[in-house]
């Protein structure tokens, strides 16, 4: 009986040898076939080629991912400046020339955004010279300006007269001019509005304009900034009236 045992014994221990040999002749060697180790954050494609399918090596694949701005990433084209501003001036006018010198300087330069802070200052400044107020002003207007302003406030105030202005619309506001000199930007722009504007004496009687009609008003009125200052107010330092 023990001798029986053994000889079974033995022959499970042989077969488990032979077995652990076997696997090994197998999995222990590199045939040439292994798939490498599975990538976490690749994209998988369950879909088969056939080999008269397969894409040449710079062809795009599916199952790569490409971060932002990777030396392969397309470029993506400089717009000329002609196209950028061409519903602000024509092609080749000096105005976009003048745009472009600005945005040199200052890369955040938006002609159509300052479009829309000279319409809000160009109201802003109207009203507040009707109401004579000296202090909005004085933070709009370049000071040879603001000296103007404020000297006809003065004189209106000594007559005893009052103004008032009430806008109607603006309808247009379109770039006339830009210029840049040194540091110096310029930017003008044809205002054309509707506005309802009365000059009052003492005793409240009209001397100018009409409390009911409403007029259109061409306006001429160019602003400056030191273009890479830290002061981002562009300031009025001319006007002029339209024929």
């Amino acid at each position: 009986m023990q001798n029986s045992f053994d000889m079974t014994t033995l022959l499970f221990v042989a077969l488990a040898v032979f077995v652990a040999w076997k696997l090994r002749s197998v999995l222990g060697q590199k045939t040439g076939h292994e798939q490498p180790p599975t990538d976490p954050f690749a994209r998988r494609d369950n879909t088969s080629v056939r080999p008269d399918q397969a894409q040449p090596n710079d062809a795009k694949r599916d199952n790569v991912i490409r971060l932002p701005g990777a030396a392969n990433d397309p470029v993506a084209p400089v717009q000329p400046a002609a196209d950028r501003w061409k519903d602000i001036a024509p092609p080749d006018s000096p105005i976009i020339a003048g745009i472009e010198d600005v945005i040199r300087q200052e890369p955040s330069f938006d002609p159509r955004a300052f479009i829309g802070g000279a319409k809000a200052a160009y109201e802003t400044i109207v009203t507040a010279f009707a109401r004579g107020d000296r202090k909005t002003l004085k933070g709009l207007l370049a000071k040879e300006v603001y000296e103007g302003f404020e000297q006809a406030i003065t004189d209106r105030e000594k007559r005893g007269e009052k103004a008032e202005s009430t806008f109607v619309s603006i309808d247009k506001a379109d770039i006339a001019a830009v210029e840049v000199k040194g540091k110096t930007g310029q930017v003008t722009i044809a205002f054309v509005s509707q506005l309802i504007s009365v000059t009052r004496d003492a005793q409240g009687a009209v001397v100018d304009g009409s409390a009911e009609a409403v007029s259109e008003v061409n306006d001429i009125w160019t602003f400056s900034r030191q273009l890479g200052s830290r002061d981002p107010n562009w300031l009025l330092v001319a006007t002029e009236s339209a024929a």
